[in-house]
């Protein structure tokens, strides 16, 4: 497969539900758990209103990669762009469309004047590593977690 040029994909905001739904596919890929299409849209309606972001990048009428964001302030950090979800559409990696992404969320992050941007990811997802380092990132942490609350 072709690394992907600027004018071959393009990336969206996905607001309506027919955007929110054409990410579903892609986003099952990383959230294997989201296996209900409607639940889905649902559920991404409801964090649009809380401040999260969901974007795509398109290419050839199909999402490609997705990436889910949102602004938060911390003591710790400052004002700081976290990257919820970002996956590559498996059938289409290596092609360009994760690192067009991540660009362009890191710009969103520039523009919003934020002091960092942070993400998580699994120990097990060895290529998203090799990108986020490849962009700059360090890995400054691990990540805790408790259930049940």
């Amino acid at each position: 497969m072709s690394l992907i040029t600027a004018e071959e994909a393009k990336i969206q905001r996905a607001s309506t539900e027919e955007q929110i739904r054409s990410c579903h596919r892609v986003m099952k890929q990383l959230r294997p758990h989201l296996t209900d299409e409607q639940a889905f849209v649902e559920q991404v309606q409801r964090q649009l209103a809380e401040g999260y972001h969901l974007v795509y990048c398109q290419d050839g009428g199909e999402a490609r990669a997705i990436a889910g964001f949102r602004f938060l302030e911390f003591l710790a950090w400052g004002k700081v762009l976290y990257i919820d979800d970002l996956i590559t559409d498996s059938e289409t990696r290596r092609s360009g469309h994760g690192g067009k992404l991540l660009k362009w969320v890191i710009e969103q992050g520039k523009k919003a004047k934020c002091d960092q941007i942070h993400l998580d990811s699994g120990p097990q997802r060895h290529d998203a590593h090799r990108l986020y380092l490849n962009h700059g990132f360090k890995i400054i942490g691990h990540h805790f977690a408790l259930e049940p609350v």
